[in-house]
């Protein structure tokens, strides 16, 4: 219904075609992509398939490494303290570095993935179906280290999933999306308990919660 492209084009992944996207108090809409830039590392993606999104052809230590490359920061050697500390903050050992990713389980990948996204301090994380090809103890797992991420950094997460007992799980305010359109927002337990739109009926009465 749109969930997905509404995150990407929050980051500029994709050019909006109406409207205007605020971060910060400033509309990014119209930065250009020497401005996008500099702001990228504010602004990160936790994708669904962690398989996709890693390069196969590189280490974990590689991998990591790679944002502070981009962004020109740190020397060699403090990169490669930070790959670890970074290992360590998701629940990785440190060893992980010289290792590859089909080397892990999905659950481990999602880890490698999420401490990609937040190597640079963003101060948002958008996750995209971030949990939805996991079994439901290891969705619960990434889902805890989110929260646990949450809290030490002070991210802005936006959680973008059709699991809405997920969704309860992680959120303080909810988007309902139907046909790409927003049609019911609000704070989570409110819309949870005392939901006002038709669809927002349906989705909840359809789905134990």
């Amino acid at each position: 219904c749109g969930k997905s492209t509404l995150g990407r084009t929050i980051l500029k992944l994709y050019e909006p075609t109406e409207g205007k996207i605020f971060f910060e108090g400033k509309d990014i809409t119209k930065f250009s992509v020497k401005e996008m830039r500099s702001l990228r590392k504010d602004m990160q993606i936790v994708f669904q398939d962690p398989m996709e999104s890693l390069n196969q052809r590189h280490t974990i230590g590689m991998i990591l490494e790679e944002p502070y490359i981009i962004h020109k920061i740190g020397t060699p050697a403090e990169r490669k303290q930070w790959v670890k500390e970074l290992l360590v903050k998701v629940g990785l050992p440190e060893t992980a570095v010289n290792r590859y990713p089909h080397e892990f389980s999905g659950g481990q990948r999602q880890r490698i993935g999420i401490a990609r996204a937040i190597a640079l301090k963003p101060k948002l994380l958008i996750c995209d179906e971030s949990v939805s090809a996991l079994d439901v103890s290891v969705q619960a797992q990434i889902l805890n280290l989110l929260l646990q991420l949450q809290q030490e950094m002070n991210l802005a997460i936006i959680f973008i999933s059709h699991d809405l007992s997920v969704v309860k799980h992680v959120s303080d305010k909810v988007a309902v999306m139907y046909f790409g359109k927003v049609v019911e927002a609000g704070n989570a337990k409110e819309i949870y308990a005392n939901p006002q739109n038709d669809y927002t009926k349906k989705l909840l009465s359809a789905i134990p919660i």
